[in-house]
């Protein structure tokens, strides 16, 4: 039974990405900055072959400085239909060069380039949000990879609730949690 909540969880966290209307689109991402958590909403854009989860941000955001100070980091899904928590702790890899990054940034598009363009960093205060001003030259785009630690499953039904989980540590063999 644990084998299939660690697929069905690595399944409902593909599909985030696969499907643009699922709940595990839009996780939360925590960091840490002077011992105190931050959290913010991110874009899932993929999941590699060993199951490290892929963002996108620009590489002058507060995140990136906190990255660098602490890595560890934590991804929270919630999918309110099927009453479905997945959190997800590891590592965060920035990556801002090589033939990975560069694959990445080619798939984003068009009008979606903006996010990485601007001509002052993310959290610049600006009279009017139609006063951003762009940089067309050049670009601050930052691939981020979290790297999985830890996984854990939470499926909230009756007559018991489900949680698990799952360790790098340990081979990723799963254990029961009491809910």
């Amino acid at each position: 039974m644990l084998n299939q909540i660690l697929e069905d969880l690595k399944n409902e966290v593909k599909f985030g990405y696969l499907k643009k209307k699922h709940a595990f689109r839009y996780p939360s991402l925590a960091s840490i900055e002077d011992n105190t958590p931050v959290q913010r909403t991110v874009v899932l854009r993929d999941t590699t072959k060993d199951f490290d989860l892929i963002m996108y941000t620009d590489e002058r955001s507060d995140k990136i400085s906190q990255f660098q100070n602490n890595p560890s980091c934590s991804l929270l899904f919630y999918n309110h239909k099927k009453l479905l928590q997945v959190k997800i702790e590891g590592k965060m890899n920035m990556i801002t060069s090589g033939k990975e990054y560069e694959d990445y940034w080619s798939r984003v598009q068009g009008k979606s380039q903006k996010d990485f363009i601007t001509k002052n960093p993310p959290g610049t205060p600006v009279d009017n949000p139609d006063e951003v001003e762009y940089n067309e030259d050049e670009h601050h785009f930052c691939l981020l990879k979290l790297v999985p630690e830890h996984m854990e499953f939470l499926q909230l039904k009756r007559p018991n609730h489900i949680r698990a989980r799952f360790d790098k540590s340990n081979n990723w063999e799963g254990q029961f949690l009491n809910p």
